[in-house]
């Protein structure tokens, strides 16, 4: 065997976290359990699934495994260097059962799971109430979690007599040396199901298409989240239900752009209002308002509306929106406007029907442009 395998069988890559791995072990664990699958073949593929989870869900013997491939779980040593003599206390200490071992009967948390939901601007802005829908493993309604047959119960396994793990002795250059390996009976549950549950199989748990309301607070943005106790996936020996954590996106607007309680906007306005001055109506999250637009504005020019941001989320008020101003030349003029335009470039000393003669230059460029 070499040190990939372990990986292999539980589809995970080398550089996979131990909460990818654990997922991936429960994946692959119910897909081949001996109770729901009985194709041939599907119990030894289960056992493989076992095995390597009983090494790579466990950091030191992990750690041992990618260093010294099955030399570092079966007890073969051949080609460490002293290098590495710290791998090897860490394979030592697995071997005579060091550390404290998990009871395979205590009451687990169940997984925690994640929903993502889209928001509209304005929800984002002023906060809303919304019902979301997705499937959880939650406990099995036939036995109550058990996994076994109403009117049974599981038993106490007869092989490991519920401690879900089993001495193993191996013999090894440094002589006998024995270490605990997932029961093979009770798959380290520590108890045995004579008669599954017909609806779970034996899992005690079954799919659930489930909803749960959930309140957005005023103020929320985009990448923020919400934990809703409770509401993830099923517990194991009694265990409480995992966490639901609700994953905010919120969807661009056609108007506005915002960073945090900040809203922007930008406001076309012509030179005629630039020049003179005007007063507009501006449309905000909270309503159309009036802005006072001073003679001589420049294109660029940022006005502050006070208060007609969005809410800031700690409760310390309300943020601003910044309104920024972009003066829009026209494209096209009627005979009017022409005529106003000429009459003002003339007071402006501008002569719009002879302009200034080209100087030497330009005419030199005019002409190898004409070549």
């Amino acid at each position: 065997m070499n040190n990939t395998e372990y990986y292999d069988r539980l589809g995970v890559t080398k550089d996979a976290s131990q909460d990818e791995i654990k997922k991936a072990y429960r994946k692959m664990s119910k897909k081949y359990h001996p109770d729901i699958n009985k194709d041939p073949g599907a119990e030894e593929k289960y056992k493989e699934i076992q095995e390597a989870y009983e090494t790579l869900g466990d950091e030191q013997k992990r750690a041992a495994y990618d260093q010294y491939g099955s030399a570092g779980t079966d007890g073969g040593f051949g080609g460490f260097d002293s290098s590495g003599f710290g791998g090897f206390e860490d394979i030592f200490s697995s071997f005579f059962g060091g550390g404290a071992s998990r009871n395979p009967n205590a009451p687990r948390q169940g997984d925690d799971l994640q929903y993502r939901v889209n928001l509209q601007f304005e929800e984002a802005v002023f906060g809303t109430e919304k019902e979301v829908h997705y499937n959880r493993e939650a406990t099995c309604h036939t036995c109550k979690g058990s996994g076994a047959k109403p009117g049974t119960s599981p038993i106490t396994c007869g092989k490991c007599h519920g401690s879900g793990v089993i001495n193993v002795d191996t013999q090894t250059p440094l002589g006998m040396m024995r270490r605990q390996v997932t029961c093979d009976v009770c798959h380290g549950s520590g108890k045995e199901i004579k008669e599954p549950c017909q609806t779970c199989h034996g899992t005690g748990h079954e799919k659930q298409s489930h909803k749960v309301s959930v309140k957005i607070p005023a103020g929320v943005e985009t990448g923020q989240q919400i934990r809703l106790a409770g509401q993830g996936e099923a517990g194991f020996n009694g265990g409480p239900y995992g966490d639901l954590f609700v994953i905010i996106n919120v969807l661009k607007s056609d108007k506005f752009e915002r960073d945090g309680s900040t809203i922007y906007y930008s406001l076309n306005i012509n030179f005629v209002q630039a020049a003179l001055g005007d007063t507009v109506e501006v449309p905000t999250v909270h309503g159309n308002v009036e802005l006072a637009i001073p003679a001589g504005t420049q294109t660029g020019k940022t006005f502050r509306l006070k208060g007609k941001g969005a809410p800031r989320l700690r409760g310390n008020g309300q943020g601003d929106q910044h309104v920024t101003v972009k003066v829009v030349t026209p494209t096209k003029l009627n005979d009017a406007q022409k005529e106003a335009l000429q009459a003002f470039a003339k007071a402006s000393g501008i002569d719009p029907v002879h302009p200034k003669k080209k100087g030497f230059f330009n005419k030199v460029k005019d002409a190898f442009d004409e070549m």
